[in-house]
């Protein structure tokens, strides 16, 4: 219970920037719980493993309430949902299967290597330099496949890969923000059900109340936060440019995975 202010402040700050970005708040949340976990002495090499599953089954019901918010003002594109989800699925399965089987400083590693990738895409806008038209059903089958399997091997709600995506097929911002958060949700349902099951299936001891790689206390109190702070974030992004707010996180997604990366090396 010492830990539930961080719990309950994480899940504010992510709530609200997953409405506002369209993305699932998993950078910010892994290395914060990771941090966490370590203080509270869990099994060192299932850090990073717990950090992920229980982000992903977090951002299944920040990505609700996301969700909702958009699809209130008009901004989901429910084709391509459609369209999306069963790859989506069948990736995110993937993912999370393959990170069960990987190292903890493995799974660190390619998490960190992953937040320095996508922080300094955020810092400097870096977008595609051609426009693409919006792919067929198996086009975007195929894309929701890739979305799926790296958003859950790193537990992000696929905002990160799908806004830019949306954008470089001459969707609108703010439509593609919308879409890439109803997209959230089955990326978020179907990791964090491998990740329980995967969790189960492996002999170490887990910390008490786990379900699986979900660590229950934390994804009880960081989503009582983020599920209210989620829909301010979503009618903030329509009302306010996100640029500034966009380098701040980057520059927050630096020291966190600087943060990461030093408590793995100690």
């Amino acid at each position: 219970m010492e830990a539930w202010p961080v719990y309950l402040l994480t899940g504010s700050v992510v709530g609200f920037i997953a409405g506002l970005l369209g993305i699932g708040g998993g950078l910010l949340m892994v290395p914060i719980l990771a941090a966490t976990f370590i203080s509270l002495d869990f099994p060192a090499d299932r850090i990073v493993h717990i950090a992920l599953g229980t982000t992903t089954a977090i951002i299944t019901l920040t990505a609700i309430s996301s969700l909702r918010a958009h699809h209130a003002r008009g901004a989901v594109n429910w084709p391509v949902v459609r369209y999306m989800t069963p790859g989506i699925i069948a990736g995110a399965l993937i993912g999370s299967t393959l990170a069960g089987q990987l190292s903890n400083r493995v799974l660190g590693v390619i998490f960190v290597l992953f937040i320095y990738s996508a922080a300094t895409q955020m810092w400097l806008n870096l977008k595609p330099g051609v426009d693409y038209a919006l792919p067929g059903k198996v086009g975007l089958f195929t894309a929701g496949g890739v979305i799926g399997a790296i958003s859950s091997l790193v537990a992000i709600g696929g905002g990160l890969l799908t806004v830019p995506f949306l954008s470089a097929c001459q969707v609108r911002m703010h439509h593609a923000i919308g879409t890439a958060a109803a997209v959230g949700f089955p990326v978020a349902l179907a990791s964090a059900a491998g990740y329980a099951v995967n969790g189960l299936l492996q002999t170490q001891p887990l910390p008490d109340y786990s379900l699986g790689y979900i660590y229950l206390p934390a994804l009880m109190m960081v989503a009582m936060t983020s599920t209210v702070t989620a829909p301010w974030g979503a009618k903030t992004a329509h009302i306010l440019p996100a640029v500034a707010l966009r380098k701040i996180f980057a520059g927050l997604l630096y020291l966190l995975g600087t943060k990461l990366l030093l408590d793995f090396l100690g």
